[in-house]
């Protein structure tokens, strides 16, 4: 663990606060072992993205249900075609990217403490669409410990937490994609979302990829600026 005395150093000094928690996430993500436990983040993220998406294209919500291989399925009623559903099925993979780069918008300004509660607020949107004890047990933990760090930690636990917090979801983005096409090669996946997308639209399932890739690389590259770039507070 970090003591508090390095902490407050790393909170003292821009450049390690940025790039010691870009390093930290990075392993997070490129670490195996790690990737195992750290990627249902991600899963609720991508989960939570369809579900939001659905309510604001009118479709009805179902629940969500997230497992612990963290894989997670968002069910929803509507037209079965139609920019609602393409709009749907697209939101899960740019999800945890998107996220990320508003979380860097709002550290880069300093709104660490926004950037806490609206993540509570978030969590606790999806908590009450969850429909297993698994996903319920995920969403309250990651809840309880953002919550924590939100109301208990110091000031500079919160700066290191939220850095972290957007580097995480800016890299956890780009693995998943990769994953994703690693799994559609091996024909282990043709009911992905790139692929449902591809059936939805008539575009090919690779093309789908190659956009969620794309959104997920800009989305680094913007949030990686600010968080490096612009002042703290």
């Amino acid at each position: 663990m970090l003591s508090q005395d390095v902490l407050e150093t790393w909170l003292d000094s821009r450049s390690a606060l940025v790039f010691g928690t870009a390093a930290i996430a990075l392993v997070a993500v490129a670490h195996r072992p790690i990737w195992r436990w750290s990627r249902g983040a991600v899963t609720i993220a991508h989960e939570g993205g369809h579900a939001l998406v659905a309510l604001l294209t009118g479709r009805r919500l179902s629940g969500i249900r997230l497992h612990s291989d963290t894989s997670g399925v968002t069910v929803s009623s509507g037209r079965t075609t139609g920019p609602g559903m393409v709009l749907t099925t697209m939101a899960g993979y740019v999800a945890p990217s998107l996220l990320g780069l508003g979380g860097a918008l709002l550290v880069s300004h300093g709104w660490i403490r926004i950037l806490l509660w609206v993540s509570i607020a978030l969590l606790a949107g999806v908590l009450v669409l969850i429909r297993n004890p698994y996903g319920l047990l995920s969403v309250v933990a990651t809840g309880g410990l953002i919550f924590c760090v939100s109301w208990f930690a110091s000031v500079a636990v919160q700066a290191v937490f939220a850095h972290l917090f957007a580097w995480f979801l800016l890299f956890a983005g780009i693995r998943p994609i990769g994953e994703l096409q690693g799994k559609r090669r091996r024909g282990r996946a043709p009911d992905s979302d790139a692929d449902q997308l591809a059936r939805l639209t008539g575009i090919n399932g690779t093309a789908w990829v190659v956009l969620f890739a794309l959104v997920a690389i800009i989305a680094l590259v913007v949030g990686g600026r600010l968080l490096v770039l612009r002042p703290l507070g």
